[in-house]
């Protein structure tokens, strides 16, 4: 969930299966995500996603969530870690997707959460509704905080998963491969540190997206030693982070130890093209 503000997950989920299984694909299973790839595509405005068209041809949302809903957990723990990864993560953007059209238009209730048209305005979002994905019954929070963040320990995930909010990296047009990943999660992080949601710099201090401030810690094992020398534990790692996937002048920032790190306000605003135009 991405609103549980710098609470770490620290449950694990074991998965069926030999870790060191050969690599398999389920029956009919397309580890290039083409229909998944062409729906994103077909409703994606810049960053932003046309909601409304999506709704109308709901049935094709529909069939792409089917095929996720097919593979099998033996079938998904015999994948090789980087397709398991793709896998996991592109579900997680697929129900998102589809917790939004069940709801939409998202209309908050008086004294609900605010922005009115978020997502945070679904009742369970996160917790209580459920996905039929690898054997299994999951609600988002388990995708990522019982499978992704733990079985993969790669803070790039935070890159590439997507909440439906302005504030949050925004959905990849291009869906994740495993043959592809390492460099698709590179670029996610670029693309987001490039952005004013992700990273801003103001003088002497690096403003970054609140995100890092609730999961700065998965970022450590990764990137503290990028970091300066003079500064420690999760603060180092995120200034390494930014000196490796920053613009220039925050890199150039991120590589001094009187660099000040400082939060911005998070953007709950549904990502929807109408939203704030």
């Amino acid at each position: 969930m991405r609103g549980l503000l710098g609470v770490s997950v620290l449950l694990m989920w074991s998965l069926a299966g030999p870790a060191a299984a050969p690599a398999r694909s389920a029956a009919g299973f397309d580890h290039t995500y083409a229909d998944y790839g062409t729906l994103v595509a077909a409703h994606l405005d810049g960053s932003r996603v046309n909601y409304a068209r999506l709704v109308a041809n709901r049935a094709d949302l529909d069939r792409v969530a089917a095929a996720f809903g097919r593979v099998t957990q033996p079938e998904e723990a015999a994948w090789p870690a980087s397709q398991r990864m793709a896998y996991w993560i592109n579900a997680y953007n697929l129900f998102t997707l589809k917790a939004v059209v069940d709801h939409y238009p998202i209309r908050g209730r008086w004294l609900s959460f605010y922005p009115k048209n978020s997502i945070r305005q679904i009742d369970g979002v996160w917790t209580t509704l459920r996905w039929s994905a690898g054997g299994r019954q999951v609600t988002l929070d388990d995708i990522e905080h019982r499978i992704l963040r733990p079985e993969f320990a790669d803070p790039r995930v935070h890159f590439a998963v997507n909440c439906a909010s302005l504030g949050c990296p925004p959905l990849a047009r291009e869906p994740f491969r495993g043959d592809q990943l390492d460099a698709q999660l590179d670029a996610a992080a670029v693309r987001y540190l490039s952005g004013a949601t992700g990273l801003v710099v103001s003088g002497t201090t690096l403003r970054l997206s609140s995100i890092f401030k609730w999961y700065g810690s998965d970022f450590e094992a990764r990137f503290l030693a990028r970091g300066p020398a003079g500064r420690r534990g999760t603060e180092r790692a995120l200034l390494g982070m930014v000196a490796a996937y920053g613009p220039a002048a925050a890199q150039a920032l991120a590589r001094d130890t009187r660099t000040r790190i400082a939060w911005l306000d998070y953007d709950w605003t549904l990502n929807d093209v109408t939203a704030g135009r």
